[in-house]
């Protein structure tokens, strides 16, 4: 198993998992049991890694980037990753992959949020009155609204390093956080075969439906994503869209084939500068801050998510609801940390803030490797647009690769071949 990868494992582990549940049937429920220690060793985890991810990346910023081009930067990202998020709840209403099949619920009382909550109301807990109470309860939203404040407040004061210990104990903290996640994920092909076991047992065969016709909303999604993306960047940056899009032609390939963010970064970077103009200085601050702190495959991954567990279970979706499964993908784009099965550990913190079951994170992990490739593909995508479009404010945009872009993808006449001979 050493030689395959993570990833492949749960598939292995869904499937295998899946055919014990259908064999035994309810015989093999108490399963179950095996999978929710997952879980709770991936939540137990989570909040600390949002928390420390955040502050690292705006306490390493330098006091100029984190005023001028880190606003432009955060603007960005979150206008990208909002959309992603209205799309992938727009592209689940239109697919309703969870539709016509109603699993039976963990929990009767489950909804996905309280009726009589207020918009107000739900704004103001979006702020946090105790942190430490905030990270008991592992209160995402309030963890990170603190994290933003205590990175930027660290980012000024260490101006002249006074504060480098600091940052030095968080990155440390960070890279251990990490470590402990990527070892509690090599018990994922347990934990999701247990948990798929109990989810088969329980539910039988139909539950394989809502899989296909979820991977084929994402599909739809993504690509209504990417046209919308390309389309406004070719206008706001003034570049060709046929050179924008060629200039993207390699990260994307990379980016599918891949599933890691990290692993294309490299490439993102060499492609940003030497195909897509972007200059170095804004390189190399916005796409390595990207994959830390945005994500729009995952924002739209998790809203498509949560509509369709919504779907499957049968719980009402309310306008307030709506608002709060976009907020909360946004919002936990903002701590995305790569590390594999990083689709499962963000479906950690939103499934049970909407009150969803933990437990129904099973059903999507078997195909988590499939979304990867859509997730990817968003995420590096996104970070790179919004490195052309600061570029572009900035003046450091060099927009004659594009036109060399089109030029190659001219067909070539006769006067072209006669010279050559």
């Amino acid at each position: 198993m050493k030689h395959i990868s993570i990833t492949a494992q749960i598939g292995i582990g869904m499937i295998g998992g899946a055919l014990l549940g259908l064999a035994f049937g309810p015989k093999i429920a108490g399963i179950q049991l095996l999978g929710n220690i997952f879980l709770r060793l991936i939540q137990m985890a989570v909040v600390l890694l949002i928390f420390g991810a955040v502050i690292e990346a705006l306490g390493s910023l330098k006091s100029d980037q984190l005023g001028r081009l880190g606003g432009k930067t955060a603007m960005w990202f979150l206008i990208t990753t909002l959309i992603a998020a209205v799309l992938g709840l727009a592209i689940g209403y239109a697919v309703n992959p969870g539709s016509g099949i109603k699993l039976a619920s963990v929990s009767t009382s489950a909804t996905v949020a309280k009726a009589g909550t207020s918009f107000s109301q739900t704004v103001l807990d979006f702020f946090p009155t105790n942190i430490f109470d905030a990270l008991a309860k592992g209160n995402v939203i309030q963890v990170i609204i603190f994290a933003i404040l205590f990175g930027i407040v660290l980012n000024r004061a260490n101006t002249d390093g006074k504060f480098n210990q600091v940052l030095s104990f968080v990155k440390q903290m960070n890279q251990l956080t990490v470590k402990l996640v990527m070892l509690v994920m090599k018990l994922a092909p347990i934990g999701i075969a247990a948990l798929m076991a109990w989810v088969t047992a329980t539910s039988g065969i139909k539950v394989i439906l809502p899989l296909l016709k979820f991977l084929t909303a994402f599909g739809l999604g993504s690509i209504a994503f990417l046209i919308v993306l390309f389309s406004f960047i070719s206008w706001y940056a003034k570049v060709p869209l046929r050179g924008l899009v060629r200039g993207f032609s390699r990260i994307i390939l990379v980016a599918f084939t891949t599933t890691s963010s990290a692993i294309s970064l490299p490439i993102e970077m060499e492609d940003a500068e030497n195909r897509l103009g972007v200059e170095k200085s804004i390189s190399q601050l916005v796409l390595p801050l990207g994959m830390a702190l945005n994500s729009n495959g995952l924002a739209m991954y998790l809203s498509l998510s949560c509509l369709t567990l919504t779907q499957l279970y049968g719980m009402s979706v309310s306008p307030m609801s709506m608002v709060k499964i976009v907020l909360l993908s946004v919002i936990a784009c903002l701590g995305t940390v790569v590390v594999p099965g990083g689709g499962l550990v963000a479906l950690t913190i939103v499934v049970p803030t909407l009150g969803l079951p933990l437990q129904s994170i099973a059903i999507l992990a078997g195909i988590d490797w499939f979304s990867g490739m859509f997730r990817t593909v968003l995420n590096v995508v996104g970070d790179t647009t919004t490195a052309i479009a600061v570029a572009s404010d900035e003046k450091l945009l060099n927009r004659d690769l594009y036109k060399l872009h089109v030029d190659k993808m001219a067909p070539k006449n006769n006067c072209v071949i006669t010279s050559s001979i």
